[in-house]
């Protein structure tokens, strides 16, 4: 993953410059269309549709008002069984936003597992912090109404894009818990116990993360432990007084986000 342009869904790339550059991977991937988002976004193939943006990778940079507009051009080209490549110069922030705008609104995915989906397929994808929030209002304010668009002028569309998806978002899933995934296809398609599966993912325990003991334990269960070991707070004081143990920092236990003391959202992946 993150070699190359990454396939998101069928006839859909994220890649950065040089992959934009690159005719033969150009024409392996049927590349027809091509959006590139970037500071001196311009275009190179007088060969392929363009759709160029000029935007910096700063959170206080809107990508919001472009987002209509990307969409349609994605979309238009899709339906025509074109291929299309979105990039900005590392593959990782703007290019993975527009992404992330688009497939929320061609499924039934929200803004998180949207960038997981992505992530799925290229694990380097990681908008900047003023993106995903951004991502977030798109989410509150305009989704429904961009979704009932698309519906509305490409009602012929034919595409299983939830399909997909949901396939990306279960292997980054296997990405982070074992650190490892493998290629779609008949030849590797193994289960546990080396027999074959149908989702192209090799588990191997030596990689698995090492969580703490108690990482899934319920409040409810670690009062009783530390009642039946006859201790109490977890908090501990040091020789200042002050408190050591507090709630900064808390995990969410969902995967690739993290809450902060503040329950501010944070991307660890």
């Amino acid at each position: 993953m993150g070699s190359g342009m990454s396939k998101i869904v069928t006839g859909l790339y994220v890649g950065n410059f040089r992959d934009a550059k690159d005719q033969k991977q150009l024409t392996e991937n049927m590349i027809t269309h091509i959006l590139a988002i970037h500071d001196d976004a311009k275009k190179l193939h007088e060969d392929k549709e363009y759709l160029c943006i000029k935007a910096s990778d700063s959170p206080d940079q809107d990508l919001t008002q472009y987002f209509h507009e990307c969409i349609e051009f994605i979309h238009s080209a899709r339906v025509q069984n074109k291929g299309v490549l979105v990039h900005c110069l590392a593959g990782v922030s703007r290019s993975v936003t527009i992404t992330a705008a688009y497939i929320m609104t061609i499924s039934t995915l929200g803004w998180r597992d949207a960038l997981n989906a992505i992530r799925g397929a290229r694990n380097v994808a990681n908008p900047n912090f003023g993106f995903q929030k951004q991502l977030q209002r798109f989410q509150v304010e305009k989704l429904e109404e961009e979704r009932k668009a698309i519906r509305q002028k490409y009602s012929n569309y034919e595409y299983d894009d939830e399909r997909e998806l949901r396939q990306n978002i279960e292997s980054y899933r296997r990405f982070v818990v074992y650190g490892d995934s493998r290629e779609r296809g008949e030849d590797n398609m193994l289960k546990d116990d080396g027999e074959r599966v149908d989702d192209g993912m090799l588990r191997d325990d030596s990689k698995l993360l090492s969580f703490p003991y108690n990482a899934y334990t319920s409040d409810r269960d670690k009062v009783k432990e530390r009642e039946d070991k006859g201790t109490g707070s977890d908090d501990k004081e040091d020789n200042s007084g002050n408190s050591k143990g507090d709630d900064s920092g808390k995990i969410d236990a969902k995967i690739g986000s993290q809450i902060d003391g503040d329950g501010k959202f944070e991307t660890v992946l």
